[in-house]
């Protein structure tokens, strides 16, 4: 055959040895090094919860054992005096070979990842969030052996210009055709990665308050305080304003209240502090400021503020429940009376006089009486 004359032709016994030897020696080389450090990195990773280990573990499992012979054969050939087409066939090929293991090892890197989102996403307890990680899996990977598969058939030869152009307009075309979707589609990727809310979380979105329930690719459902479920879809959630109200840390809590003008200014004078022990009272609560806040037209008005320490709403509604009954209890030991907004009706001088206008109109358009 052609390539074995040249081979003997142009290369020595001894360098054919050489070059056999040197690849066969770096092929054992690199699979007793891989197989090494495999096993010291899976002892680290067992021990330690460093994500680096698994994650250097998880790569040296996708280096397959044809990329390690391909290595070698190509450095044993880079010592022989080769054809010059049979030298770029074998450059190729190996190339061709690398972009596979690089897709490889990218497929182990995302599978690492998600493996570890979804395992953290378990112990939360959000397992409505793992079928979100999942597709965004499947996308990673489709990407990556697309570029993957590319670049391989343009190592091989093949011309990839026409391929690349049609992917392009075919993808324009379908994201044209399913925009609404695929925009539901990376909301809900969205929420998966950042999330703004997971199940369990109370929410408020424009004039929806309730508790989320589930978040699906396409919507997610809010069941309200009056019971419905609410269905939303994710691009419309994202694009809104949302108050999560499961993350508050704690309540801050200003309450106004008015007593009567006759009331003498040194128990105005103490009421700030009264109002003070009131609050330092309750459990859970951390006092802000009591002040006389002003003269209002039905009442001297008091506003007090303190803050909640914890986020459930029944406990605040406890709190201040509490808070108002030993005010009214101080309230009414003192004498000091609770002022009503008061309703008044005031008439200028000519609504008053056509108001009596009518009234005496009224009375002479009703019979006389026998």
């Amino acid at each position: 055959m052609p390539f074995f004359q040249h081979l003997i032709a142009h290369n020595s016994a001894e360098t054919v040895w050489l070059a056999l030897a040197l690849g066969g020696g770096l092929f054992l080389l690199l699979v007793t090094l891989r197989r090494f450090i495999r096993s010291r990195l899976a002892a680290r990773a067992r021990e330690s919860s460093y994500r680096l280990y698994a994650l250097v573990v998880e790569l040296l499992a996708a280096t397959r054992g044809w990329m390690l012979a391909a290595v070698s054969v190509l450095v044993a050939g880079m010592n022989l005096d080769l054809p010059g087409s049979l030298e770029t066939l074998l450059s190729r090929v190996v190339m061709a070979l690398l972009f596979l293991q690089c897709g490889l090892w990218g497929n182990g890197a995302v599978r690492a990842w998600l493996g570890r989102r979804q395992q953290e996403q378990r112990e939360r307890g959000d397992g409505d969030s793992i079928t979100s990680m999942a597709l965004l899996g499947f996308i990673a990977r489709l990407a990556l052996w697309s570029v993957v598969l590319i670049l391989m058939l343009d190592q091989l030869g093949f011309n990839v210009t026409a391929l690349v152009a049609s992917l392009g307009i075919g993808g324009v075309a379908v994201a044209l055709a399913v925009q609404n979707i695929l925009g539901d589609l990376f909301a809900s990727l969205s929420i998966a990665l950042d999330k703004p809310f997971v199940v369990g979380d109370f929410i408020i979105v424009g004039d929806v308050l309730g508790t989320v329930e589930y978040v699906g690719l396409k919507t997610t459902r809010i069941r309200s305080l009056s019971g419905e479920q609410v269905v939303m879809s994710n691009a419309d959630l994202l694009g809104s304003r949302i108050r999560n109200y499961k993350r508050m840390q704690e309540r801050r809590i200003v309450f106004n209240f008015g007593i009567g003008h006759d009331t003498p200014a040194d128990k105005v004078a103490r009421l700030p502090q009264v109002l003070r022990r009131i609050v330092e009272s309750q459990d859970e609560v951390r006092f802000d400021r009591a002040h006389f806040q002003g003269f209002g037209a039905a009442a001297l008005n008091f506003e007090v503020v303190y803050y909640v320490l914890v986020a459930d709403f029944n406990r605040y509604m406890d709190v201040q429940q509490a808070i108002n009954l030993e005010l009214l209890r101080h309230l009414n030991a003192e004498g000091i009376a609770v002022s009503l907004p008061a309703s008044r009706m005031q008439l200028v001088e000519g609504a008053a006089a056509s108001a009596d206008a009518g009234v005496a109109a009224a009375a002479l358009a009703q019979p006389s009486r026998p």
